[in-house]
């Protein structure tokens, strides 16, 4: 995407883009600051030396899976194009909801608005879930969480602070073409 001016010569559009960008990030870190100490538990407690390879080894799936695959790959680069192709394009409804479109849940191609949609609905449908579960099982499994999740939300910094020294994410945006109802 070209840009006739960098964001930081147009201050509208760098408060949108923060704002959507930053906006997933702070979602990002609200999760890890409340699962860390539920994933911390299990190891306060003291974990049997087949637990604690679980706990290592679902942790490391977890921040290839999520971290790596999910966030950095494809979800962080996203988020920072979004925002980015929002702060170039506003409209004042989407821009109060930018983390929102930045997360490709509102004003997304039809694709892009269904995976988005379905991975929060299994997202949410996982925590409740494992909500049930008995320690040290919960722990262990937000334990691989918080490190993808943690993962993901330096993923986004990385992406939001590329866009802003001028190296924009080479990936689609899956904004919805001119005229295409989003």
């Amino acid at each position: 995407m070209q840009r006739l001016t960098p964001l930081y010569d147009r201050p509208a559009a760098l408060l949108i883009f923060l704002w959507g960008a930053g906006g997933v990030l702070g979602i990002l870190v609200n999760a890890i600051v409340r699962l860390t100490p539920i994933a911390l538990q299990p190891l306060r407690d003291g974990l049997s030396p087949a637990l604690t390879a679980v706990y290592l080894l679902w942790a490391l799936w977890m921040a290839y899976t999520e971290g790596y695959r999910g966030f950095h790959r494809a979800f962080a680069p996203r988020v920072a194009a979004r925002a980015l192709a929002l702060a170039d394009r506003p409209r004042p409804a989407l821009v109060a909801l930018a983390p929102l479109v930045a997360m490709g849940l509102l004003h997304a191609t039809r694709k892009r608005t269904i995976i988005s949609w379905s991975i929060v609905v299994g997202v949410t449908g996982l925590v409740l879930l494992v909500r049930n579960l008995e320690q040290p099982w919960r722990g262990i499994i937000d334990g691989g969480v918080v490190l993808g999740l943690s993962l993901g939300a330096l993923s986004v910094l990385y992406f939001l602070i590329a866009a802003l020294r001028g190296r924009p994410p080479a990936i689609a945006a899956d904004f919805p073409a001119r005229g295409e109802a989003p």
